[in-house]
């Protein structure tokens, strides 16, 4: 049996995180831990180490891009691809998650199809296993 894709979904929209978890699993080999929020979220990535970050840009606290910068400078969770998923589509929102090194950008609201295609295509990308 192939191992399960785990991803890390970051955002403070619990209904959102809850259908995301119930939807993904739903039509891939998925696995899906939520955090609430930034700091929750950085915690996680550093304990389970997932197989990508959904990270979303607006939330209290630590906004998507501090989460973004942290992981990106953390040696534990640097490797990890993350795709942001925002409400915000803005080139300028764009531009500066790609020069925080985020592996791709998905706007809100988006299907469990295409958030599973960007994920394949971005593990694709990276040289991981397609779920």
């Amino acid at each position: 049996m192939d191992k399960k894709i785990v991803v890390l979904f970051i955002d403070d929209e619990l209904d959102y995180g809850a259908l995301i978890k119930a939807h993904l699993p739903a039509i891939g080999n998925f696995e899906v831990v939520c955090a609430h929020n930034g700091k929750e979220g950085l915690k996680l990535a550093g304990n389970i180490k997932p197989d990508i970050i959904l990270l979303d840009i607006v939330m209290p606290d630590l906004d998507g891009f501090e989460v973004l910068e942290k992981l990106k400078k953390d040696n534990k969770t640097m490797a990890i691809p993350v795709i942001m998923l925002s409400g915000l589509d803005d080139d300028n929102v764009r531009i500066k998650a790609s020069g925080l090194y985020d592996e791709g950008y998905i706007t809100k609201p988006a299907d469990s199809y295409q958030i599973k295609a960007k994920i394949e295509e971005t593990l694709k990308i990276r040289g991981a296993r397609p779920a």
